[in-house]
């Protein structure tokens, strides 16, 4: 757990967390809600606001596994620029407890936020282990679930603020096309409890 194979090494990957300490972590506020308790990241979930990495990327691969409490909310945020606005200013690959939901929509988890919902519901039950891969290669963005491509979007499509390619409103005061692509990593603490292990990032 929190280690790479020596395959892995050579290819480029590196962890963001060891396990031990959230070196190279900070919170946005109450660091007090974020711990580190046998070998996982915990989200403890009673205080909210963000935990994110120090150091900035743009194109890589991001793998990670999570696991909640039932009913939980939460996000890994990504391309995220100002940390006083990570609603408008960050990606986000959504977390919810969302098992035994039929129909998938841009909130169900998998989902790329308010932008793409998820192509079908891969997220497993509450207190199970679930594998995330996001891979951010130029305007191309690849949200994977438990080993199911679930989002697969060019950003450069969101060229209007507010508005999906469809047509429909999101919550964006920014078009995505013309957005940063380079940012912070984060996850979000949205009042629930999360455990988060094995992050590592392939920059590309």
């Amino acid at each position: 757990m929190n280690a790479l194979t020596e395959q892995e090494v050579k290819a480029g990957y590196r962890l963001l967390f060891d396990g031990r300490s959230l070196e190279g972590w900070a919170a946005t506020r109450h660091p007090e809600g974020w711990l580190v308790q046998d070998g996982h990241l915990v989200c403890k979930g009673v205080t909210g606001g963000y935990l994110f990495t120090l150091e900035q990327f743009d194109h890589f691969e991001l793998r990670l596994e999570y696991q909640t409490a039932p009913g939980v909310n939460s996000g890994i945020f990504f391309r995220w620029t100002d940390l006083n606005d990570p609603v408008h200013t960050g990606l986000e690959m959504q977390i919810l407890d969302t098992y035994a939901k039929e129909t998938m929509d841009k909130h169900s988890s998998g989902a790329l936020y308010d932008l793409e919902a998820p192509s079908s519901n891969a997220v497993r039950p509450a207190g199970e282990w679930n594998q995330v891969r996001i891979r951010c290669d130029q305007n191309l963005i690849r949200l994977e679930l438990n080993g199911t491509v679930v989002v697969d979007a060019d950003i450069n499509r969101w060229s209007v603020p507010g508005q999906n390619p469809d047509g429909t409103a999101n919550k964006f005061k920014y078009a995505w096309k013309d957005r940063p692509r380079r940012g912070h990593i984060g996850l979000q603490d949205h009042g629930g409890y999360v455990e988060f292990r094995n992050i590592s990032i392939l920059p590309l």
